[in-house]
This record gives structure tokens, sequence and C-alpha cells, in this order.
């Protein structure tokens, strides 16, 4: 239709340009090779399926790109698909899989750019590294940055699929990729969440990291350890730390203190156990003698353990004097089993005072219970020291008597 005021001139004119429109319309597009062009798969034949990329235009893809990892045909009339032309000669042949690759690249290229992890294989452990498949292209991945800590044994990650960070991106080819980098930044976050967790008192999870002659250190997530002091592992003296923990025992610590200026963290274990001296005034009394043993000889008295956690000191004073100054000390050392009597009781304090004594006479006291030493009584016993005053006298271990 043209309109009523147009001359035949003009109408003329029209009339050309829609018929070359048309024309140009219907003519095959010029493809070169190398582009990435899309097209509609119009049939498929026994070894090739041809794809309608516009106009008149009409290429063919070999089957055996089209294939999915089952070789099972992965497309059917209909589909759009994208290929890079090959070849232009006796018509028009398109590459699927160049395709992909090139869509592959583009994605590792923005991957690159934004920062973006990308997932990776693992295919085999090579001089200095690894070779990580990424898609379609290949990747290398140094063995440093592999993980946190050092890997020992190369082939331990091989068939290990991670996800990885593109650090170099050359020319489309040499792609360089890190896992260390992504697992340093979880790792800091999750510091992050962790270290809201470590307070005062809080009851934590951990994992023993390492064991020392002073305590273990305990990773409690995120990168972060806290020391648990060998005084702290129990209510009882620990002598060595490796009888109560061993590097990756599971245990569950209390926090003590946070000391944010010197990044120490000091932990408890025997916190999380009942105290011993909160039941010592219903366990021990006066006179009661039982067994003990000898934890460690100082220069005033003996400490013998009672039960675990309860530590009582036998003064120097309680022992028998033999004319030869500190001679009690050659008689008793670590580590023995004695029999001790109860003198004093202090749990406020914490402290019991007791008197070590012989078999016959701890076999007397527990047969025969109750006060030995009362006024009228006749006694004998030995001279402990002169003064001007007076004679002291001991009658018993822990009883010594005055003469004025």
């Amino acid at each position: 239709m043209f309109a009523d005021d147009e001359t035949p001139e003009e109408q003329d004119l029209e009339q050309e340009d829609f018929a070359r429109m048309l024309e140009e319309s219907l003519e095959p597009a010029t493809f070169q090779k190398g582009q990435t062009i899309e097209g509609t798969i119009v049939s498929i034949g026994k070894d090739v399926a041809f794809v309608d990329v516009g106009g008149k235009g009409e290429a063919t893809i070999d089957l055996e790109e089209l294939l999915d990892a089952d070789g099972s045909l992965d497309v059917e009339v209909g589909d759009l698909v994208q290929g890079v032309v090959v070849s232009t000669a006796g018509g028009l042949r398109l590459s699927h899989k160049l395709a992909r690759g090139a869509v592959t690249r583009q994605r590792l290229a923005d991957a690159h750019e934004s920062g973006l992890p990308v997932e990776g294989r693992v295919e085999r452990a090579i001089k200095g590294g690894y070779d990580v498949k990424i898609g379609g292209p290949r990747a290398f991945c140094p063995i440093s940055q592999i993980d946190t800590q050092f890997t020992e044994d190369p082939a331990v990650h091989e068939g290990k699929v991670y996800t990885f960070r593109i650090t170099e991106f050359r020319d489309g080819r040499n792609v360089v990729v890190s896992r260390r980098a992504l697992l340093a930044e979880q790792e800091a976050e999750q510091e992050a969440e962790v270290r809201k967790t470590i307070v005062p008192d809080a009851i934590l999870p951990g994992r023993v990291a390492s064991v020392r002659n002073y305590g273990a250190f305990v990773d409690l997530g995120g990168g972060i350890q806290g020391l648990l002091h060998v005084s702290e592992m129990g209510w009882s003296r620990v002598s060595d730390p490796a009888t109560i923990v061993q590097p990756g025992d599971s245990i569950q610590v209390k926090v003590l203190a946070v000391d944010e200026d010197k990044g120490k963290i000091s932990l408890g274990l025997k916190q999380l156990q009942a105290d011993p001296w909160d039941s010592a005034e219903d366990t021990f009394e006066v006179g009661q003698v039982l067994g003990g043993r000898v934890t460690r000889v100082a220069e005033f008295g003996v400490f013998v353990e009672l039960q675990p956690g309860i530590e009582a000191l036998a003064h120097a004073s309680t022992f028998p004097p033999t004319g030869k100054r500190d001679a009690w000390k050659e008689a008793i050392a670590a580590g023995d089993q004695v029999a001790a009597e109860v003198l004093s009781i202090e749990v406020d304090r914490k402290r019991i005072g007791i008197a070590i004594v012989d078999e016959d006479s701890a076999r007397a006291r527990r047969a025969n219970p109750g006060p030995r030493i009362a006024a009228g009584a006749r006694l004998q016993g030995k001279v402990d020291r002169v003064e001007s005053y007076g004679v002291f006298v001991f009658l018993e271990p822990g009883r010594v008597g005055l003469v004025h």
C-alpha cells in the first residue's frame, strides 16, 4: 500500500527498496571461521545435526559433539545450540565443544575478575603442585596453595573435588588457582564467630592440638587455641599431662580467663568436675586414721594426698625428734604410701593437718579411737628441745607437751 500523496517516482523507489531487503533477508548470512553463533536444531541425521542459523543459512554439527557423559544424545529438534565456525568450505560446519570451551573460559575470566570461587577436580600431583580440571580447561595449583597445613603426602589430594580461587588467568589457557586462599578466608570468618563464644565461664568443645610438659594446647575452632595448664587438668596433682590428654582427643573445657592484649586464653578441665573440698567436711574428722600417698617433701613438712584433690600437710614438728636436724626427710620420699592421723580440718582454707604414724600405732588407733591424752594420764615421751622456761616433750606424732 502506498500513501495517496506519494508521486509515481517515489512509489517506484519504495518498491525497489522493499524488494532489495527481501532478497537480502533470504540470502545466507556471511560467517567467518572462529565466530561463535547460535542456531536451532531443525533435524538430526545419522552422523550430524542440522542447525538453522538464520535466513537460508544452515549448518551442521557432528553428533559426537552433542553426546553427554553417558554417550546419549543431549539435544533434540527445536533446541538452541551454540557452535564455533570451524569451516565454511562446502557448507557451514560448527563445533559445539569449542563453543562450550569458549563459554567456560569466559566464565573463568569473569570468576578471576570478580574473585568468585570455582569448583575443580585434582587430577594428579605434578612437579611443584597439582593438575586441576575446572570444567574443561586445566589449571595449576602450587603445592603450597592446596591446603593451609603442610602436605607431607601429595597423593592424599588426588581425585578430590575442591573449591578454588583463580589467582592468575593469562590468555585463557594459563590458569593458576589456590585452595588455601579460600580456606584462610573461611578460617578468618569462623575465627570471628568463635571468638564471640570465648568468654570467661563458657564451656566449649575443643580438640587437643598438642601436649607439652606444662599443659596442653586446645583448638577451640577457627584456628584459635587456648592453654589448658597442667594445674587445671585435675583436682589431683598431675605430674605428666600426657596421662590426662593426648593429641587429637575431643574434650570439653571451661574458659577461665581471656587476655585480649596478649592473645592468651586460659582453660580448665577440673572445673567441670566436683570440687572434692566441697564434701571434705563430711568425709574427714579429727582423730581419723587413713592411708595416703606422699606427693612432695618440703622444707617445712610432707604433703600427703588423702584422696584425689585433697592434700594434707604433716608439719615437720609432728615428726619424732632424733637429735639430728631434719632427719625426718631421710625417712620419707614422694610416692611412699603412709598412714596418717587427722589433727585439724579447715575446710574454708582448704587445709588439713595430719601426723604420719607407724602401722602399729595406726592399727591401735583404729581399734581404740578417741582421745588418748587427758588430764591425769601417765605418759612416756622423748625430750624434743630445752628452753630457758622449760622442756618440750614429744609424746606422739603431732603432740608435744611442755614441762615448765
